[in-house]
């Protein structure tokens, strides 16, 4: 047991896949004075993930349960440790069942669930509905916290930022910020861009830069967490290499994850020749 002394208050909020808890969980916490929420594998500060793996990011359905439910001793070990270092007042546990939500509890070392909040409790039938319909033909699901919180963990992914304005009879209106992603197991398929289009961005941000005079080689490495670009370019003669080497860099890096919401691994930029304009080029 993680807490002797049982200090920690622990809810949980309950409900069907696909009918919104993740959505919602800000709310319910906020409604109840919690600030930590565990959710799918991750434990949540706030807006902020201070621990824990998504199971939205497992391969199959099956280690999505094993996630979710932190049956993975390496996994569990790090979110009981953020636990134990938190020391939280109290944690909001998601999940499908009662089943579900003790288990989590259980496995975390953390006290009795003193009460479990239910999704109809919160959500109209109409709402869980359209809630439903989104899961089944779009595939997404929602993690409570921002897109900027979570997009290095989820590089790679489909990520829309959701920010709402929302407030409940008899409590204080606040700001919820949210991420919409569509996991691996996804059965709308994978979401694959090619190395072209990384060259046409690279040569559209070269040619708003009137120092670099061409592209000259692309070379594009993905290994899952994001892209390792390597590029030869030419500079126009008269500029400094390393400056227009450097903004060239910061440019590029910026439109890629921009456009693709993939995190660059790493970029190298070598210049390759030195261009020097004709006699007629520069009237």
């Amino acid at each position: 047991m993680l807490f002797e002394n049982k200090k920690t208050r622990v809810l949980a909020f309950v409900g069907p896949s696909g009918t919104g808890k993740s959505y919602r969980a800000q709310m319910v916490a906020n409604e109840n004075n919690i600030n930590y929420i565990i959710d799918d594998g991750l434990l949540i500060k706030g807006n902020e993930v201070i621990a824990g793996v998504s199971a939205k990011k497992a391969p199959t359905k099956i280690e999505t349960v094993k996630q979710a439910l932190f049956l993975q001793p390496e996994k569990r070990e790090a979110v009981k440790k953020a636990i134990r270092k938190n020391k939280p007042e109290a944690i909001l546990i998601l999940g499908t069942s009662d089943k579900m939500v003790k288990e989590i509890a259980s496995n975390l070392g953390l006290p009795e669930i003193e009460r479990i909040i239910y999704i109809n409790e919160v959500a109209t039938e109409a709402e869980m509905e359209t809630a439903r319909r989104i899961r089944v033909t779009q595939g997404k699901h929602v993690i409570p916290v921002p897109t900027f919180e979570i997009k290095k963990d989820f590089s790679g992914y489909i990520l829309d930022p959701l920010q709402i304005f929302r407030f409940r009879s008899g409590s204080k209106p606040y700001i919820s910020e949210k991420s919409i992603i569509r996991p691996t197991f996804s059965y709308l398929g994978n979401f694959t861009i090619s190395d072209t289009v990384f060259r046409q961005m690279i040569e559209y941000v070269a040619q708003k830069l009137p120092a670099i005079y061409r592209v000259l080689k692309v070379r594009i490495e993905n290994y899952g967490e994001g892209p390792y670009i390597y590029m030869e370019v030419s500079v126009v003669f008269g500029n400094n290499v390393v400056t227009v080497l450097k903004e060239f860099r910061n440019r590029c890096v910026k439109e890629i994850e921009n456009a693709t919401t993939m995190n660059v691994q790493k970029i190298e930029v070598v210049a390759k020749e030195i261009y020097v304009p004709k006699k007629e080029e520069k009237k």
